[in-house]
């Protein structure tokens, strides 16, 4: 069976997806409800009673907010490196079963094998993911690799790495500098945090960092965590023309709330 991917929803208002392999169901991020999580991952042909455990970018609410109502599902298992899991836990009023790993480390979850990353964002210690299952060679269940990379200011070296090998891409397209600019409802300091080398990428940034790396390994790239206020579908079509004309992958914008189909990285 070949490694299956569905964002159930991006945005401001919350983030999570499922990864399906043929031994494991995990979670990246629970930033909505356990009811409204069950709900979408019935949607699209699971069961929250299947998964297995929740992947843990960092500490904001629109990525782990849901972790406290999953307390009535005692098996799930979360990965969180020590400081996310802390500031997790002072939110909560129960003691998930929590299993640390080091950011840099790599390592084995049951048919999956897990990186993690730093990424520069302003939280405790952010990082995004790269789960490969499969193997080489295989034609019924051929390796394969998913990143994941959304909540950062810039993109260093170390995360443009990970990016080029990997098959699929989720990485975030937040704002249009010029929306955020002229937004209203948000304060200049506030404006500053998101548009800074430790906030969130814009969509000049997001083309930037796909056109350097351009990478011909790439089947699809999944644009992501887009702001309900300061960005739009037209807005990041706009900053992806020129990416556009040097690749030759798929292309999903996904943001406001939405979720997306099962991807196979067959």
């Amino acid at each position: 069976m070949a490694m299956r991917f569905c964002i159930l929803g991006s945005g401001s208002s919350g983030n999570s997806a499922l990864v399906v392999t043929e031994g494991s169901r995990i979670l990246l991020d629970a930033g909505f409800s356990a009811r409204r999580l069950g709900a979408l991952i019935a949607a699209a042909g699971e069961s929250i009673e299947r998964i297995d455990a929740v992947f843990v970018t960092h500490e904001h609410g629109d990525h782990s907010s849901g972790i406290e109502s999953l307390k009535k599902y005692p098996n799930l298992k979360f990965f969180a490196n020590a400081a996310t899991a802390r500031a997790v836990q002072k939110e909560l009023t129960w003691s998930p079963h929590w299993r640390i790993f080091a950011t840099g480390s790599s390592f084995q979850y049951r048919d999956l094998v897990v990186e993690s990353f730093a990424i520069p964002h302003d939280a405790e210690d952010p990082v995004g993911f790269r789960f490969t299952s499969g193997l080489d060679g295989d034609l019924f269940s051929p390796r394969r690799t998913l990143a994941w990379v959304t909540d950062l200011g810039h993109a260093p070296q170390s995360v443009r790495d990970r990016i080029r090998e990997s098959d699929v891409v989720v990485v975030e397209a937040n704002h249009c500098p010029r929306m955020l600019e002229a937004d209203p409802r948000r304060s200049w300091t506030l404006k500053r945090r998101i548009g800074g080398r430790h906030g969130h990428l814009s969509n000049e940034r997001m083309s930037e960092l796909l056109s350097s790396v351009a990478s011909p390994r790439w089947r699809r790239i999944y644009l992501a965590h887009l702001s309900r206020d300061c960005n739009s579908r037209d807005a990041v079509e706009h900053a992806l023309a020129a990416v556009r004309l040097i690749l030759s992958c798929e292309f999903s914008i996904v943001g406001h709330g939405e979720g997306t189909p099962f991807y196979e990285l067959a």
